[in-house]
């Protein structure tokens, strides 16, 4: 009897040890887009993209870079910049180091008005800077298999050194291109 006794609750403890991980696990992901949900969405800025990424709602900014005859500069056609929400909202340049290492891009003509563009601390996905049917310049990526504008970048950090950060994920949020829905894609590095 006492043997039985001690199974049953042995059997009851691995019960709920699993439905808790499985609670947490759920409470986790639920969590995790409630974080997404609350970052702030820059407005009032003439943008490209946005990218955000843990741990806190400093925001970078990826607008157009003009030339001061309001042409697009082709060396460098895309500025970006900090937007730190922790402090008033203040706009502040990229360091040097982010700018050459993590938050800066690098941008390669491909035709007139047409660019290669990537994010410089992760050049496997191909951006593509070039004017919309609207006449006007935006970010174009592929999404779910589908061409999209792209409106923000979300880097998902789990811990790890600062120059080598444990990225759980990069969500990716577009306007598809056909549909006019909004679309995303979450990618594991």
């Amino acid at each position: 009897m006492h043997k039985l006794l001690t199974v049953l609750l042995l059997v009851m403890y691995l019960m709920l040890a699993k439905s808790s991980k499985a609670d947490n696990a759920y409470r986790n992901a639920a969590s995790d887009t409630l974080k997404i949900a609350e970052l702030p969405t820059p407005n009032g800025i003439e943008m490209l993209f946005y990218l955000q990424r843990d741990p806190n709602t400093n925001t970078i900014i990826y607008e157009l870079n003009w030339n001061e005859d309001g042409t697009l500069n082709a060396d460098d056609p895309i500025h970006p910049y900090w937007k730190l929400y922790a402090k008033q909202q203040q706009c502040v340049e990229l360091s040097m180091i982010q700018r050459k290492f993590a938050f800066g891009v690098s941008a390669k003509a491909l035709a007139k008005e047409k660019y290669d563009i990537r994010i410089l601390s992760y050049k496997k996905i191909p951006l593509t800077l070039m004017k919309g049917t609207d006449g006007k310049y935006h970010i174009f990526v592929t999404i779910l298999n589908k061409q999209a504008i792209l409106n923000r970048v979300f880097v998902r950090i789990d811990g790890g050194p600062v120059w080598s950060p444990n990225v759980k994920y990069m969500e990716l949020r577009g306007t598809d291109t056909l549909t006019g829905k909004v679309i995303a894609e979450r990618l594991k590095p």
